[in-house]
């Protein structure tokens, strides 16, 4: 028999059942409650106090939050991936008949938070809708709180995984098939963004929002994830949303195409050591100054272009920029000066902006005819393009200055905000509620004056209202006729009088009209703002260009950067490159530049040999960063670059284990060379890092030669590969566009120096035991490391000679039993020929000896060092004997 629940406990979980998957804040007075399940769950989570309440039949568990600090709670909820549904109170408890009507106003979810946090970050917090259909799959994105809506359609699953890795998006929204096949695919990179199970598509809210011409121009999926995305939003949001005014299409394949492994190996936006914006490109080339500016440069990065009269006019701006520092000083000055008009912007189009939002947009607004004026003075064309035409909006600036106060209070129902002399009917209430004070005021002096009681004193309270009040032993000289007895305190008394009475109630009311109106008004010009949100959208995205070009501009100034030359060909050219985030790091030491040459018939493989800690890694690296920056607009790390426009960037680099996935580091390179192998074109650049070392040394070596013909017989890209196979420099005599190159070394007394210069020719050792070295392994073991690869050289030249010689017996046995098919005819010499003497087997010490006259550095050699060395050889070579 189910339990009998009271009327308030019955209503909660009606609403409950609307939203069984969220957490429900059910308004009652000043709190909000959870009760049952969630109560146990949110106390849990939050640290806060399970209590339980009557429930009618039964005890059911129950906790609470302040109504006025709820937002915090909400905020850490749904940061942990969980949904919030905030249940208001629709109607005055005090005039309700029964229970109170309560209704869901909005559910908060990870992908829809609109309230700011305490130190908010400039970053966006994406919504994902995904669609699949026959002609392949569409992604819609949005931001809530800044109002962009992007969206694409691709072919495949790992077209739209790679995608969503782009956004990184906090909620995913889509049929539960596909979110599972996306989550599966994109494993780990995908781990922070919560999957909501969402099919239910809005097709007139689509019309309804956006004209015909950008509904008409979006392939099948995308209009259907768009659609699936209105449609949550309306049910989450409960609200218009005016600032979701445009959809801003794209084509994939129409920037430079990376997928997540390369973002990762080139540490574009964030470190691969602890994930933070340090370290990556991203963390030095952002010298943005607003919010909005930071948002739009991890875009360009996310997505360079290929479009190179685009880049040109990036590269103009930045070039003018970086020859005009005052002017680019000053656009700096005044951007650091503005706010994040895109969320003003987002805030105000929602309706929970406040009275400071609006001074923050007029203050913002205000500093737009200066940024105008020096973009115009710059002397760039691109710069006078994105801004001189723009709207300033200067109505909507004199209107909020006409009507706000400069400095309002932070809530907007408790009055403060509205500018005298704006409304002539507030000026008035104003008045009454000034006078009624003042004869408030004047009241207490008055009354001291005709009871006789010095410490007589008129106060005011939200519970009594205003009142009288006289300490204790003064009691005895209150006029009785005239004080009405409020309230009895421990040390006196407090009253009212008939008068006091009235002018309270002409105060209150002249106050309560007063906020209230004072809301009237600051609505009103919201939403007169709100409906100006296109105009407001295309300033903000003018500024955020402008900042990010300064940006750029800044960067490329203080680090002597160079404005690359952009071509249509095939030739990458870079002459003294660096790697910009390394050399950064250096601080005031020197960074050893290196060039590269790569043409259509020259090199486009460089198979590129050395030891560890060489700089290998970083050179590769370099170069991709190089055209990256070139392609998002910004002048690179180099002397001069010749550049071509790359279409797709492909890197192996370093070793990861997929542990959650289980995949192991071998498994993990095969797929990255996949994706090279499947995607690769010859406009493509790609970067191997020591291809083929996590499976046996023949295999390895297989799969690297391998890859390295397909890629240069069926592919020809751009490549460098890098490789512990020192037996892969036989390739360059077979492969027509392959050089071998190696990290310069140099060798003294028994140290290695590494040089980091990039020089022509295959490098002699790995140098492996050195590093070891150097890493602080124990003398022990490296001596012994050092006995035994020098009796593995010496087998293995054993095992050489042998071949040799087994090759030149088995070359003359076959020429004699081709002369001779019958009898053996004797070729007699008039001179004896001596026989060839049998070549003596080397000893160990002996082939010690050997190996230190090698290495030795003769060049460099001191006179005594050289006695050194010849005693020390002289005393092996006799204890051989």
């Amino acid at each position: 028999m189910s339990s009998k629940y009271t009327p308030m406990i019955e209503q909660y979980l009606q609403v409950k059942a609307q939203v069984p998957d969220a957490f429900l804040f059910f308004r009652l007075g000043d709190f909000y409650e959870l009760f049952f399940d969630d109560a146990v769950q949110a106390a849990r989570e939050l640290e806060i106090t399970l209590t339980g309440r009557d429930g009618g039949s039964e005890r059911v568990p129950m906790c609470g939050v302040p109504y006025h600090s709820a937002e915090t709670y909400i905020r850490r909820l749904v940061e942990k991936g969980y949904k919030v549904a905030i249940c208001e109170q629709m109607e005055d408890p005090a005039t309700a008949k029964g229970v109170v009507r309560r209704e869901i106003v909005r559910i908060v979810t990870p992908g829809t938070v609109m309230e700011d946090k305490p130190s908010e970050t400039p970053a966006n917090n994406f919504l994902a809708a995904i669609a699949e259909k026959p002609e392949g799959f569409g992604l819609a994105v949005c931001d809530l709180t800044t109002g962009e809506l992007y969206a694409t359609s691709v072919e495949t699953l790992e077209q739209l995984k790679d995608e969503l890795i782009v956004y990184d998006p906090a909620e995913i929204i889509g049929d539960e098939r596909l979110l599972a096949r996306v989550r599966k695919s994109a494993g780990l990179y995908l781990a922070g963004a919560v999957p909501s199970v969402w099919t239910e598509q809005d097709r007139a809210l689509l019309e309804q929002q956006f004209p015909s011409e950008e509904r008409d121009s979006l392939p099948p999926p995308s209009a259907d994830a768009v659609a699936l995305l209105l449609a949550y939003l309306r049910e989450t949001q409960k609200r218009t949303l005016a600032h979701l005014s445009a959809i801003r299409r794209y084509d994939a394949e129409r920037s430079l195409w990376m997928d997540p492994f390369t973002r990762r190996n080139l540490e574009l936006v964030e470190s691969a050591r602890d994930r933070s914006k340090k370290g990556a490109l991203l963390g030095l080339l952002d010298r943005t100054a607003t919010a909005m500016g930071a948002r739009l440069l991890r875009r360009w990065l996310d997505k360079p272009l290929i479009d190179r009269p685009e880049i040109e006019r990036r590269l103009e701006a930045v070039e003018c920029l970086v020859n005009r520092s005052a002017i680019r000083d000053e656009i700096f000055r005044i951007l650091k000066e503005m706010y994040d008009l895109e969320r003003l912007v987002g805030r105000i189009a929602y309706g929970n902006c406040n009275a400071r939002d609006l001074v923050a947009l007029r203050a913002t607004l205000e500093r737009v005819p200066a940024l105008k004026a020096c973009c115009l003075s710059s002397g760039s064309a691109t710069l006078e393009r994105l801004l001189g035409g723009v709207d300033d909006c200067a109505d909507l600036r004199d209107r909020i200055a006409e009507a706000i106060v400069d400095d309002p209070p932070v809530s907007v129902r408790e009055g403060g905000m509205i500018r005298p002399g704006y409304h002539e009917r507030l000026d008035r209430l104003r008045e009454a509620s000034t006078d009624g004070k003042r004869w408030i005021a004047e009241l207490e002096q008055r009354e001291r004056e005709l009871t006789g009681i010095r410490s007589l004193k008129v106060g005011y309270n939200k519970v009594f209202g205003y009142y009288i009040e006289v300490t204790r032993p003064n009691l005895s000289a209150v006029p009785e006729d005239r004080y009405e007895r409020r309230q009895t305190l421990a040390h006196g008394e407090r009253f009212v009088t008939r008068e006091l009475k009235e002018k309270e109630a002409l105060i209150l009311e002249a106050e309560e009209r007063m906020v209230e109106l004072e809301y009237e008004l600051f609505s009103d010009l919201r939403e007169k703002i709100a409906g100006q949100i296109p105009r407001l959208q295309k300033l903000a995205a003018a500024v955020a260009a402008v900042d990010v070009l300064q940006s750029f501009a800044t960067v490329s100034a203080e680090r002597r950067y160079t404005k690359p030359v952009l071509t249509d060909g095939y030739s990458l050219r870079i002459e003294g490159g660096r790697h910009p985030v390394v050399e950064a790091t250096l601080g005031d030491r020197p960074f050893v530049a290196n060039d590269t040459l790569l043409e259509e018939d020259g090199d486009r493989i460089l198979l590129i040999t050395g030891p560890n800690m060489a700089g290998k890694s970083t050179y590769m690296r370099q170069v991709a960063l190089i055209a990256i920056m070139a392609q998002i607009g910004c002048f690179v790390p180099a002397r001069r670059a010749e550049l071509p426009i790359i279409d797709r960037i492909f890197t192996r680099i370093g070793a990861a284990d997929d542990l959650a996935g289980g995949q192991s580091t071998f498994m993990v390179e095969m797929r990255e060379i996949r994706a090279m192998t499947a995607r690769a074109t010859r406009r493509s650049l790609v970067i191997i890092d020591e291809l083929g070392r996590g499976t046996s040394t023949a295999e390895g070596m297989a799969i690297a030669q391998a890859v390295i013909e397909y890629l240069h017989d069926r592919v020809g890209c751009k490549t460098l590969v890098s490789t512990h196979y020192h037996e892969l420099a036989y390739l360059e005599e077979r492969l027509r566009h392959l050089s071998n190159y190696s990290m310069a070394v140099r060798e003294s007394d028994g140290e290695v120096m590494f040089l980091h210069k990039f020089v022509r020719g295959a490098a002699n050792s790995s140098y492996g035991i050195y590093c070891a070295r150097v890493a602080g392994l124990p003398e022990e073991i490296i001596e012994r490391a050092y006995e035994l690869v020098r009796g593995y050289e010496a087998k293995a030249a054993e095992f050489e000679h042998e071949q040799a010689v087994r090759e030149t017996a088995g070359g003359r046995d076959a020429r004699d039993a081709n002369d001779a098919p019958g009898e053996t005819v004797v070729q007699l010499s008039l001179f004896a020929e001596p026989a060839p003497e049998r070549p003596k087997t080397v000893s160990r010490k002996e082939r010690q000896v050997l190996d230190r006259i090698r290495d030795a550095d003769l060049v460099n050699m001191t006179p005594l060092s050289a006695l050194n060395l010849l005693f020390e050889l002289r005393q092996k070579l006799l204890e051989s004997r």
